[in-house]
């Protein structure tokens, strides 16, 4: 199973947000689009970074509510990790366990044109191990 098949599953729709725009734009995004992370572009589209909910609470711990006035690029994780459509399941698993996030965009041609998260990779493991399992149940059925 590889990140192609979890795009044709859940889609492409990217949620993002300029650099440049307000941490409380960013703030409402996510609530509104009830999503856990948006990707931060730069002004023609290209990625700049991501933005989590990880990130919202450390900026609010350490700068109190200004920070919501200020720009969405001081509060981003700038170097994002990125995956490509062929990326399998199992890959995607081990690094973003490894690197403890929950988000990857997907590039192709280095633009942004999808984005999995962690509850993607679940989700798509689960139903692979139910179609294993009712493929077996069938199989001891017929023998």
């Amino acid at each position: 199973m590889n990140v192609k098949t979890i795009l044709a599953v859940k889609g492409r729709d990217v949620i993002g947000v300029e650099r440049t725009e307000p941490l409380s734009a960013a703030v409402q995004l996510l609530a509104k689009h009830r999503i856990g992370a948006l990707v931060v572009f730069i002004a023609r589209g290209g990625l700049a970074g991501i933005l989590s909910e990880r990130d919202i609470v450390r900026a609010l711990a350490e700068h109190g509510a200004g920070a919501l006035e200020k720009e969405v690029r001081y509060f981003m994780t700038p170097n994002v990790e990125t995956c490509t459509e062929n990326d399998t399941v199992a890959d995607l698993m081990e690094r973003m366990t490894e690197g403890k996030f929950r988000h990857l965009p997907v590039l192709v041609n280095a633009r942004v044109a999808g984005i999995v998260s962690i509850g993607d990779i679940v989700k798509q493991r689960v139903e692979e191990i139910e179609r294993e399992g009712e493929a077996l149940r069938d199989y001891i059925r017929t023998a």
